[in-house]
């Protein structure tokens, strides 16, 4: 039976037997419990478009505002679709809706409207968003089977910042969307959360409002089909109007900042880092005993100190927590990063008998740091560990690393990462966590008949459990491939002679 009169509210839609029927939800302020779209907005501009693109969305959000609210929905929409777009470049937009935006549209999820959508066999989003930026997010984590959304304008591979016809997909335009994928098959339950988009609902066999009021608590994300585990992108909050000015007006200072702190830290000797840090407002927070300095005139071979990784500056703050530098090795950091640098970097060559010779050798000479995971995870998760450290010694200390950032993330898979330090470094009070755990007994290493990867797994979830973490088997490779579409791995540059001519 068709929609008629007022829809009912969506707590009185049964979840039950619905397996096969198909629901057709609407986007902002029904499937997620914000109705306001200018967060994921800003989150396109900021992170494909950098921070005056960001400045230009919040002078142009009053005019969209005012058009939304005094003339239509889709005049304001339109006004944001054109700040945010107009000039970028389509895989740009692709590519932070990929790998930002799943993270923020999945932290807002409607708990009921999310209830009966996931009990549903056939699932349709009918949004006034452009479809560019939340099909991946709808497909990928919400299992979407179809999605309906805004088109937009392209021209040689940027968006113009207009729409493709029908326009903005509002009031009567979602029916007929709705129309032209359905035809004569009537779904059975259509979600909405305003006045227009009861046209689309009426289609329905079943319509239900999703209320505004009272506030609820969204989706945890265990709730979801598929976990988040990789995200990108520089911005730890979804950037509300408010929380973008504070962005924009804090980043020349953040700027600043970060330079001071850089500086301290590469300048001055480690062991008056900490305190230095504390006076710039850089938290460094220690647990645990850590082990005295390997002595070399008494023969004694350095320790390997077995490190989670959450960014390049973790064997830096663990430096900075023991007092003296500490070398470490790395497969790819930018030029910029080893510049400024406090600590001795060596370039692994992802070739495993020269690595091991490389890493054998560092450890003759002292203490040595070292990630296994290969590569930084910002969720709660440790992802696999290599095995080759503990081929090499069985003098292993593992050490939890935590750190606490309230503005901007100090990692990126698809930016420049020269500018990670900076990005840490910019946030008005950053903090790190590094803990100390017991060093690994005789009779758990290789020495002692164990496998490297028996000791890799092992040290694995022992720094899992002292963070309350989760051990997963996914590798750099996996998380490349989520965030950036490829491998993860950096193609050397060839030399060239300096009395080689190029031409083109």
């Amino acid at each position: 039976m068709a929609v008629s009169g007022f829809p009912s509210s969506v707590e009185k839609c049964s979840s039950i037997g619905r397996e096969k029927h198909t629901v057709v939800a609407d986007m902002d302020g029904t499937l997620l419990r914000g109705r306001s779209s200018f967060p994921y907005f800003a989150l396109v501009a900021f992170e494909a478009g950098g921070i005056l693109r960001l400045l230009f969305l919040l002078l142009a959000s009053p005019i969209a505002g005012l058009l939304y609210y005094l003339v239509s929905e889709s005049a304001g929409i339109q006004v944001l679709i054109f700040a945010s777009f107009v000039g970028l470049r389509v895989t740009d937009i692709e590519s932070v809706a990929r790998a930002v935006l799943p993270k923020f549209y999945a932290s807002d999820l409607h708990p009921e409207s999310w209830r009966v959508f996931s009990s549903c066999g056939k699932r349709c989003v009918l949004t006034a968003n452009p479809r560019i930026m939340v099909e991946a997010f709808l497909k990928d984590f919400l299992a979407a089977d179809l999605v309906v959304g805004t088109e937009i304008a392209t021209y040689k591979g940027r968006a113009t910042g207009l729409v493709r016809d029908p326009g903005v997909l509002v009031g009567n335009k979602k029916a007929d969307a709705l129309l032209k994928a359905f035809g004569e098959t009537q779904p059975e339950i259509g979600l909405g959360d305003r006045q227009t988009d009861i046209p689309f609902m009426a289609l329905c066999k079943e319509g239900y409002l999703v209320p505004s009021k009272p506030e609820v608590k969204a989706v945890t994300c265990d709730k979801l089909p598929k976990p988040i585990i990789f995200h990108d992108g520089r911005l730890v909050r979804k950037p509300a109007p408010l929380m973008a000015l504070l962005i924009i007006l804090w980043t020349p200072i953040g700027f600043f900042l970060a330079c001071l702190r850089i500086a301290a830290g590469a300048l001055l000797p480690m062991s008056t880092v900490y305190y230095a840090f504390w006076a710039l407002g850089v938290r460094v927070i220690v647990k645990g005993t850590p082990p005295p300095a390997a002595k070399k005139s008494t023969g004694q071979t350095g320790v390997l100190f077995v490190c989670s990784h959450r960014t390049l500056l973790d064997p830096i703050f663990l430096s900075v927590a023991l007092g003296r530098p500490i070398p470490t090795v790395t497969y790819s950091v930018s030029r910029l990063s080893e510049i400024i640098s406090p600590i001795k970097a060596v370039r692994l060559s992802r070739d495993r008998a020269t690595d091991a010779s490389t890493i054998k050798k560092l450890l003759e000479e002292g203490d040595l740091a070292m990630c296994p995971e290969g590569t930084t995870c910002r969720e709660p998760f440790l992802l696999r560990f290599s095995a080759l450290f503990a081929e090499l010694t069985d003098e292993l200390v593992p050490v939890a690393m935590v750190n606490r950032m309230s503005m901007f993330h100090g990692t990126t898979a698809r930016g420049w990462k020269g500018m990670d330090p900076f990005y840490f470094f910019m946030n008005p009070c950053p903090a790190y966590e590094v803990t100390f755990l017991n060093k690994l007994p005789m009779e758990l290493t290789c020495g002692s008949g164990k496998s490297s990867h028996e000791v890799a797994n092992y040290i694995q979830r022992v720094i899992a459990a002292t963070l309350s973490y989760e051990s997963t088997r996914f590798t750099r490779k996996d998380k490349y491939r989520d965030l950036a579409g490829n491998d993860g791995t950096v193609v050397e540059k060839p030399f060239i002679k300096p009395n080689k001519v190029m031409g083109c």
